[in-house]
């Protein structure tokens, strides 16, 4: 019987642990050939051994996605390996939270590096791969799933920097779909919310989404993420491109973004003193953006 993702050849970002494992060994379970990324070589070959024992095709890679040089590596790895790459999950990150006045620049600079910067490197190597066999004529069928978050979406109190680059994926990708769907490569991105290591490292979050002990559904599994995310590399979803899909537990839904209200238009410029009454219509009349998280 086929599978969902029968031999594509995906590469996964951050799959030594959390959503990143659940979605290797989801979409290596479906039949793709996976590359599992991360820094951590004990938990990216644990990972790969419990790909194996299943029945399923992977191989490690420890490569630092936040250098261009060793993102090369990782793709010329999966291509030389398997054949061929049909999908990046860009999926690797981390925290370094403080309210943003005792934010240091070594704190920004990491969250910038790893999130967004770690979003383009590897995939500009992939598009310029895909790209240069659609130049030559060859048919096209490739995935970028991106990982943004809540806190991009909408802010979130004592996450400057990782609120700030997840806004910056989610813009990465509108831009993307728009430009490389002439390629035959879609661009989408995961808006998760489940158990991670970066979201259990508060004692808070650690309670609040524990497996329950009752064998009941368990909300905050990072599994319950994976099934879109094998979706989205399927040849399937072929049609669908800069979408933001918000998954937590059982739901799931799409984030719709900024929108323009309807204008008003005075037809020449605007004087100061004008300002205040006409800004506090607009504001009025605008549809309630959601609120920051912890506010």
């Amino acid at each position: 019987m086929a599978k969902h993702c029968d031999d594509r050849v995906v590469i996964i970002t951050g799959a030594g642990g959390g959503l990143g494992a659940a979605h290797a060994k989801l979409l290596a379970s479906e039949g793709a050939k996976v590359v599992v990324n991360d820094v951590n070589e004990a938990a990216a070959h644990q990972v790969v051994e419990q790909i194996f024992a299943g029945g399923g095709q992977a191989i490690v890679n420890t490569s630092d996605i936040t250098s261009y040089d060793e993102s090369f590596d990782v793709v010329e790895q999966a291509i030389n390996t398997f054949g061929d790459l049909h999908g990046v999950v860009n999926n690797a990150g981390i925290n370094r939270d403080r309210m943003f006045a005792s934010m240091t620049e070594d704190d920004w600079d990491m969250i910038i590096s790893v999130h967004l910067k770690g979003h383009f490197c590897i995939t500009s190597h992939a598009v310029h791969y895909w790209r240069g066999k659609s130049k030559e004529g060859a048919e096209i069928n490739a995935r970028i799933i991106n990982t943004s978050s809540g806190a991009g979406l909408q802010g979130s109190i004592g996450q400057s920097n990782y609120a700030a680059a997840k806004a910056g994926i989610a813009a990465l990708t509108l831009n993307q779909a728009a430009e490389l769907s002439r390629y035959g490569i879609t661009a989408n991105t995961i808006v998760p919310a489940a158990r991670t290591g970066m979201t259990t490292a508060v004692a808070e979050m650690a309670e609040r989404m524990k497996k329950p002990e009752d064998g009941s559904f368990d909300y905050w599994s990072p599994g319950n993420v994976s099934p879109v995310v094998a979706y989205l590399v399927s040849i399937d979803s072929r049609h669908i491109t800069g979408k933001a899909f918000e998954i937590e537990g059982g739901r799931l839904s799409i984030c719709d973004g900024w929108r323009s209200t309807e204008p008003i238009d005075k037809g020449d410029r605007w004087q100061i003193d004008e300002l205040g009454t006409k800004i506090g219509h607009l504001i009025d009349s605008a549809v309630p953006a959601q609120k920051v998280w912890g506010t």
